[in-house]
C-alpha cells in the first residue's frame, strides 16, 4: 500500500509540475521605454507619473513578455528615433516642451485574437512644461485606455479589449486572466508567483502523501 501510494504521489507531483510549466506565461501589454543615446532603457516609472523634458524621446511597445527583463523594445532605426527627426516640423514655443514618441504596436503574433496591429509610427507632442508622458500621449495618440490600477491598456484605441492578460506558454493567442505585469511600476508584484491551480495541485499532492502515511501506519498497527 505504501509503495502504491508513493508511486501515486510521484505521479501527482509530476502532474502538478507539468501543469505549472504549461501555465508559465508572458503578459500582453504596452511596455514603456526611454531613449538613452542610441538605445532604449526600460522606464523606471509609469507614463502617468513620468515628466519628460523638452527634447526627450520616449517609446512604447505592445508585445508579450514575462517582465522587464525580456520585454521587447520599440523597433526601428536609430536615426528614425532621434528627436531631431521626429520633432523637425514642431518648433519650440515658450511655456511648452516637445516630447518625441515612438509607438510600436507590435507584431501579428502578439496581437489579441481578431485584431491587427497598426504600423509603427513616430509623433511629436508639444505639451505644457509640467505635462506627464501620459499627457503627451493623450495629445497625439488618443484614445488611450487604462485599467483601475492605472496600467496603460491601449494607445490610439489599440487593442480594443484586454489589459495585461496572461498568455499561455506555447499559445500567444490564448488569453487567460487579466493581470498587471509586476515590473510595470504600480503593479501587483505577483509576477513569477505560483498560480492558483498550482497551489491547489500542491495541496492535493500533500493530502495524498498524508493519506498514504496514515494508511501505512494503520495497517502496521493492525498487523
Amino acid at each position: 500500500m505504501i509503495r502504491r501510494a508513493a508511486l501515486l504521489l510521484s505521479a501527482a507531483l509530476l502532474l502538478v509540475t507539468g501543469a505549472g510549466q504549461a501555465q508559465a506565461a508572458g503578459y500582453r501589454y504596452w511596455s514603456f521605454w526611454e531613449r538613452a543615446g542610441d538605445g532604449w532603457t526600460y522606464a523606471t516609472e509609469g507614463p502617468s507619473t513620468a515628466r519628460p523634458d523638452d527634447g526627450d524621446v520616449q517609446g512604447f511597445r505592445f508585445a508579450v513578455s514575462e517582465d522587464s527583463g525580456d520585454a521587447a523594445e520599440p523597433r526601428g532605426d536609430a536615426a528614425d528615433a532621434a528627436f531631431a527627426a521626429i520633432c523637425a516640423k514642431t518648433p519650440a514655443r515658450d511655456g511648452d516642451k516637445r516630447v518625441a514618441l515612438v509607438l510600436d504596436f507590435g507584431t501579428a503574433a502578439d496581437a489579441p485574437s481578431g485584431e491587427t496591429p497598426p504600423r509603427p509610427r513616430t509623433v511629436c507632442a508639444r505639451v505644457a512644461d509640467d505635462a506627464t508622458t501620459a499627457d503627451a500621449l493623450a495629445a497625439v495618440a488618443g484614445p488611450l485606455r487604462y485599467d483601475t490600477n492605472a496600467l496603460l491598456c491601449a494607445i490610439d484605441g489599440y487593442p480594443r479589449t484586454g489589459c495585461g492578460e496572461a498568455v499561455a506558454d506555447g499559445g500567444r493567442d490564448d488569453a487567460r486572466t487579466s493581470r498587471q505585469p509586476a515590473d510595470d511600476k504600480g503593479g501587483d508584484g505577483g509576477d513569477g508567483g505560483p498560480s492558483v491551480g498550482l497551489v491547489a495541485g500542491i495541496a492535493v499532492v500533500a493530502g495524498l502523501g498524508a493519506a498514504a502515511v496514515w494508511q501505512g501506519r494503520r495497517r502496521r498497527n493492525g498487523a
